[in-house]
């Protein structure tokens, strides 16, 4: 069971806009049962169940649900999980290379330490998300949407967020290197406590998103040619 954040979201002062703040889910798990089932089912129904140090490679759980669940130190490669429902759930440890995650729903829903790559959300929904720690390569977000989302103390790697809609999301002590916002929409989005910043392409979807002053002049160059203004000595 979620207890979930009360009242208005939070807002912030950036020496002038208004930031709206994140609202951060709150997971608290009721006792959860072992799962001893054999892998994963497709439209399955998981409810309350734990599945710790579990190997769903390759497993098909296409439309599967998981309420009220924890994924400790599972292995997802491979494992088919497109238009998925993750709802008051935590992944935690959770790894591996490929996890097909299209079209799925994630809502009140944190992320811990985990260690990805490649893989798939685009189309996908996120509401309430919190991601912090661990290292995520090649994320595909293309086309999803992205509310009250916040990455903290994570490294993400050549993450796509091309055409994709991010409101009230806040990357915070992270690492953003290779970032692609080709076409993306923006609002409340908060960059200024990202510890490394590199944004490949769509620096001009930035409109919504809030930066600091040191992050403006890292940028300036992306910017310039952007605009295509040569700057010379």
């Amino acid at each position: 069971m979620v207890r979930k954040a009360q009242g208005s979201p939070k807002v912030q002062r950036a020496h002038g806009p208004v930031v709206v703040a994140a609202r951060r889910p709150e997971v608290v798990l009721p006792a959860l049962r072992p799962y001893d089932g054999d892998g994963l089912a497709p439209d399955g129904d998981y409810d309350g169940l734990e599945f710790a140090d579990a190997d769903l490679s390759g497993e098909e759980g296409h439309g599967a649900t998981f309420m009220d669940c924890a994924l400790r130190r599972t292995v997802l490669d491979g494992t088919a999980l497109v238009r998925s429902r993750f709802v008051d759930s935590v992944l935690e440890g959770v790894r591996g290379v490929g996890t097909d995650l299209a079209g799925a729903l994630l809502r009140d829903v944190e992320v811990r330490d985990a260690r990805l790559g490649g893989t798939q959300l685009h189309g996908a929904v996120l509401e309430r998300v919190l991601v912090r720690g661990g290292k995520i390569d090649y994320l595909n977000l293309r086309k999803s949407r992205l509310t009250d989302v916040v990455f903290e103390g994570c490294v993400l790697a050549e993450a796509d967020f091309g055409g994709a809609e991010l409101r009230r999301v806040e990357f915070r002590d992270c690492t953003l290197r290779g970032a692609d916002f080709t076409a993306a929409r923006m609002a409340d989005v908060d960059l200024r406590e990202v510890a490394e910043l590199d944004i490949a392409r769509g620096v001009d979807r930035l409109a919504g998103a809030v930066i600091s002053p040191v992050q403006l002049v890292q940028l300036a160059p992306l910017f310039a040619a952007q605009l295509g203004v040569r700057v010379e000595a």
